[in-house]
């Protein structure tokens, strides 16, 4: 019997005698929690013992680091007990001990040790950042309800970080939060083991940091005279003016409040584009000298900074030094991203400079710019990270890139021998849809579920070994023009900002989807405490739509609930407790929709699943690409096309198949010899505002072998501008066969003047029909 285990012991005996010690005092009815922590740590033992908290229990920390995150934890004990725990400099028993090695001794970083004992428990970090995370852990262990007494489950784990860099990045530029709040999200950041802020504080639709040297910074670019209202497409504006910026004051108060959580914070200054609203302030940073008024409307800006001007780079630099006294951060973050040429092409200053340099085109105009900030910013002993698109016109050399439009630029970086930072839109851009729940709340498009950020691997498969050593993690984006305040960031960060935290702190092999769900359900009631307001789509009904492999099509419909019924109807109509029963999947016999719940007793949980089906002579039948679509929109099968589902114009719905600058080619077998065939169409999604454009030529083809096809029906010089939802129609004369094969042409580059020009545009395509 332990030290610990005898004192308690002879207390209950003084008191009451030895009869009643299992039945009475606080270790009698102290609760005591599962063992479900996330990030799942890298080696976890469980143990026999357990350890009592109580009024008796006293805090050991002798450095201040240590301190500090012993404190820390006593603030959120009080939170359940409603009392502090002593702290003291030494003590071995009936003690909560945090120690991390002294610099000298340092091993890996972010690493601890932690066992938990019936005497005591041990929190050994490898460094001051290994002890706090030891202690976030140890928070987990602890139970959610108040109470005077815990118990403490015997545990010891050695736990340590799969990569390096692990980021939540938050855009204050279309909207802006409160300095209360950007506590509180670093807060959150901390309690999962993220240890980077990305903080964008510069934007066409507003300017967001205070620059002494530039007042006009605060007067005329932190404020736009309305706001778009509504989706881009819509084109409609509030009418009311928006404006705001963190002072250098405030800034310092949330770069010291992040260390003490051992988060870095890490600015972006976007250049050279992306930079209207200091423009607005300052016109002669501009190619045309303006005026220039601070953006309203999202979306991408033609006005940028110019290149031919030597007081731009004065400017900047100046700027930078004043960002650089604010954030001690290694990286400064300088965008790149998304900045059109269109006024360089026309600048007789930036053109004069591309003769001087001998630029053979605007691409290496821009690379001389990124480049020259970098010099100034190694010169002050930080280094750089860009969007990937700092790749164009050749990398500069030190440079760290952040890789969005997909695994392409990571990889390309990799290679390079570039350390490189994954931020892929297809897994963890957090502005997109996560449900496709009827009552969503507006978002720009995509459908990212806590699943698929889970799924997410951050190192390509294209890298080797030796490359795939620069990747040094991943980050989740969080872009505001929908998101408006606080209360909806945490409802569209979280739960998914969990699953990330696990995909980046935990071994590779660890990861189970399944054993996730479960370890979360115990760890949701810790934001609720927190006051989080985060989205619980992950226990609601979801349904996956595949083929029967009898020609046909099945839903399967899955809930995580814990007890709950699911129940389904084939009619339309909305399902009740006492409809079907859900025993298996659901094959689909007709046109109509399938409406399906989960419930607790007669109460429903969650929005209801419901999918309309449109069947005809494709349907179910078995689908061949000639390429695969990009990853960012890729279904995950080229059934997806044929599945009696049409894809819905928010691109939520995970049905379309995206084709970055590429071709559109699909066969489908019909599974019977000589079929007439009178009508051949395909769905299309156009939306330029979003980079989307319908095909601009398409080719209908019938096969009876699959190998000699004849082309029945041409569709030539579409308009690429159309907007919605685009069904292109073929209706060939006397057509026969098994095989039927659509070719789309990809418009191309986008046109001049409108958003995203001279990228290559996306030919979204959804369902094939065939009568």
């Amino acid at each position: 019997m332990t030290i610990k285990s005898l004192f308690h012991l002879a207390l209950c005996a003084a008191a009451t005698g030895f009869a009643a010690c299992s039945q009475r005092g606080p270790a009698a009815t102290a609760p005591k929690a599962a063992v479900n922590i996330i990030p799942m740590p890298a080696r976890l033992t469980e143990l026999k013992d357990s350890f009592l908290v109580d009024k008796q229990t006293v805090l050991v920390a002798t450095s201040e680091a240590d301190k500090e995150a012993a404190a820390l934890f006593n603030e959120y004990f009080k939170s359940l007990s409603g009392y502090e725990l002593k702290m003291q400099d030494s003590g071995t028993q009936n003690a909560i001990i945090f120690s991390s090695m002294p610099a000298t001794q340092q091993g890996l970083p972010e690493t601890y040790h932690l066992k938990v004992s019936a005497d005591q428990v041990s929190i050994n970090g490898d460094d001051a950042a290994g002890t706090f995370y030891g202690m976030q852990t140890l928070i987990q262990l602890l139970p959610v309800q108040k109470a005077e007494a815990f118990w403490i489950a015997g545990v010891d784990i050695f736990d340590q970080p799969r990569f390096a860099y692990r980021g939540l990045h938050l855009d204050v530029g279309r909207h802006m939060f409160s300095v209360d709040f950007i506590k509180k999200y670093i807060d959150l950041m901390a309690m999962h083991k993220f240890n980077t802020f990305h903080w964008h504080l510069t934007e066409d639709q507003g300017w967001r940091i205070e620059i002494k040297k530039y007042p006009k910074l605060q007067e005329v670019a932190s404020r736009r005279k309305e706001t778009m209202q509504g989706h881009y497409n819509d084109q409609k504006y509030d009418g009311k003016p928006y404006g705001g910026f963190y002072t250098q004051e405030q800034i310092k108060d949330v770069v010291q409040y992040a260390a003490g959580r051992h988060v870095t914070v890490i600015p972006e200054i976007e250049l050279p584009g992306h930079s209207l609203a200091a423009l607005a302030a300052y016109p002669h940073l501009g190619c045309t000298g303006g005026p220039y008024e601070v953006g309203t409307r999202w979306g991408v800006y033609d006005d940028v900074y110019c290149a031919g001007n030597d007081t731009v780079f004065t400017f900047l630099q100046d700027v930078l030094d004043e960002v650089m006294m604010l954030f001690p951060s290694r990286y400064i973050h300088i965008g790149g991203d998304e900045s059109p040429k269109v006024r360089w092409e026309k600048c007789p200053k930036c053109q004069q400079r591309m003769k001087q340099l001998g630029l053979k085109d605007e691409h290496a105009l821009q690379s001389y710019f990124i480049q020259r900030i970098e010099k100034y910013l190694n010169s002050k002993d930080r280094q750089i990270i860009g969007w990937d698109e700092i790749l164009e016109g050749g990398l500069a050399p030190n440079a760290t890139v952040m890789s969005w439009r997909g695994t392409e630029g990571g990889i390309a970086a990799a290679k390079q021998h570039h350390e490189v930072i994954m931020t892929p839109g297809s897994h963890v851009y957090f502005d997109h849809y996560q449900s496709q729940g009827k009552n969503e709340p507006l978002a720009i498009g995509g459908f990212t579920p806590v699943s698929k950020v889970y799924a997410y691997e951050p190192v390509p498969q294209e890298l080797s070994k030796e490359e795939s050593r620069y990747i040094k993690g991943a980050q989740a984006n969080v872009w505001t023009e929908y998101i408006k305040n606080s209360e909806h960031v945490e409802y569209m960060v979280y739960p998914r900002a969990i699953a990330l935290a696990e995909v980046l702190w935990s071994p590779a092999e660890k990861k189970n989807y399944d054993n996730f769900i479960d370890r979360l359900k115990t760890h949701l009631p810790r934001l609720e405490m927190k006051g989080v307001n985060y989205a619980k789509h992950v226990f609601e009904i979801t349904g996956k739509v595949e083929s029967d492999h009898k020609g046909g099509v099945q839903v399967n419909l899955v809930s995580k609930l814990d007890g709950g019924i699911i129940t389904y109807t084939t009619d339309s109509t909305a399902p009740t407790a006492q409809s079907t029963r859900y025993t298996g999947p659901v094959r689909v016999e007709k046109t109509g929709m399938i409406r399906a719940a989960v419930f607790q007793g007669d109460k429903q949980y969650g929005n209801e699943f419901q999918q309309a089906f449109t069947l005809n002579k494709a349907t179910g039948r078995e689908v061949k690409l000639t390429k695969p679509p990009h990853n960012n929109y890729n279904p995950g099968s080229p059934f997806a096309l044929v599945n009696g589902i049409a894809g819905v114009k928010e691109f939520n719905d995970n049905q379309w198949s995206g084709f970055n600058g590429g071709n559109f080619e699909a066969v489908v077998d019909l599974g019977v010899d000589s079929v007439d065939i009178t009508e051949i169409a395909i769905g299309t999604l156009g939306n330029p505002d979003q980079w989307i454009y319908v095909p601009k030529e398409l080719d209908f083809f019938v096969s009876e072998d699959g190998k000699n096809f004849k082309n029945v029906y041409k569709l030539r010089e579409i308009d690429v501008k159309q907007k919605g939802l685009r069904k292109f129609t073929a209706r060939p004369e006397k057509a026969k066969g098994r095989y039927v094969k659509i070719f789309a042409r990809n418009a191309g580059a986008i046109p001049k003047g409108a958003p995203g020009e001279g990228n290559p545009a996306w030919l979204f395509v959804d369902e094939i029909y065939v009568k």
